[in-house]
């Protein structure tokens, strides 16, 4: 939209950040247009960030998208919104409305540095056949980054719902997140995850029902993991261990609450409480 004299008013959205519409959002941008870039996959780069030769001249792919990528990613003209997808669109030429939903990213943009401590430690590895940018061929982790120079330079989470197993179980127990961490042997780590939404472990791995199991995944292949003895082996793993001190909660309320109850659900909700101060 202009007004009689010439003055830009309004903004551009470009839909997709692959290298057309990185360029079309630079050359809008130059000339004066506020730019949303929108793009559905963590980064901007598109397909081109993938090859590693451009036709005809057989050039380094990346040796020509990488400015485009750093230049757009500093233009104060564009903004780039990314993990997002154009759900609606309203209007007429010259006069849009769009509606643009954004997925979670799960990552704090403004904090992270990409210095990759999170993929050090992450315990969960998505297959290969799961890993679509590099098209099968290598398995990552569940916190990645979409490519070493991407823009934005920040890692991302990738998260499809709530697994089977924690949707079954009353407290939501996070099984599959203990369990990967069982697998690396970081038996302490899988301790404080159960501990999370069960302040019961060594009980529960004894006398539970396992919910849980009768909803795994896995018994469309086989059989289902045996979550609930998993859940058992690692309190022993632990407990039979020195015991750490457990840190003196900080008192940050004035009120005060009384349990009637030292059963499960009252202890349980003691220790709710305290954590909440």
């Amino acid at each position: 939209m202009t007004l009689s004299n010439d003055r830009k008013i309004g903004a551009a959205l470009v839909l997709g950040g692959g290298i057309a519409g990185v360029q079309a959002a630079l050359d809008l941008a130059n000339s004066g247009i506020k730019v949303y870039l929108v793009e559905k996959s963590p980064a901007i780069g598109g397909k081109m960030a993938q090859l590693d030769k451009t036709f005809p001249t057989n050039d380094c792919a990346m040796c020509i998208l990488s400015p485009k990528l750093v230049e757009a990613g500093r233009h104060l003209n564009i903004e780039i919104v990314t993990n997002a997808e154009l759900v609606g669109l309203e209007g007429e030429a010259g006069n849009f409305l769009a509606t643009v939903r954004r997925n979670p990213r799960y990552v704090d943009l403004e904090k992270c540095t990409s210095c990759n401590d999170c993929v050090e430690v992450c315990p969960v590895i998505i297959p290969p056949r799961f890993n679509v940018y590099e098209e099968g061929l290598a398995e990552r982790r569940a916190i990645y980054r979409l490519y070493p120079q991407a823009v934005p330079n920040a890692f991302v989470i990738d998260k499809l719902g709530i697994s089977p197993c924690r949707d079954a179980c009353p407290t939501h127990q996070r099984a599959q997140g203990y369990i990967a961490l069982i697998r690396e042997g970081r038996y302490k780590d899988a301790m404080r995850v159960i501990k999370e939404d069960n302040p019961f472990p060594g009980i529960c791995g004894r006398i539970c029902n396992h919910r849980c199991e009768d909803a795994c995944n896995r018994d469309l292949v086989d059989e289902p993991l045996a979550i609930s003895a998993l859940k058992r082996f690692i309190t022993d793993m632990v407990y039979k261990g020195p015991r750490e001190p457990v840190p003196r909660a900080e008192r940050t309320r004035a009120e005060v609450v009384a349990i009637i109850g030292a059963g499960p659900c009252g202890l349980t909700a003691a220790r709710d409480l305290v954590r909440k101060g």
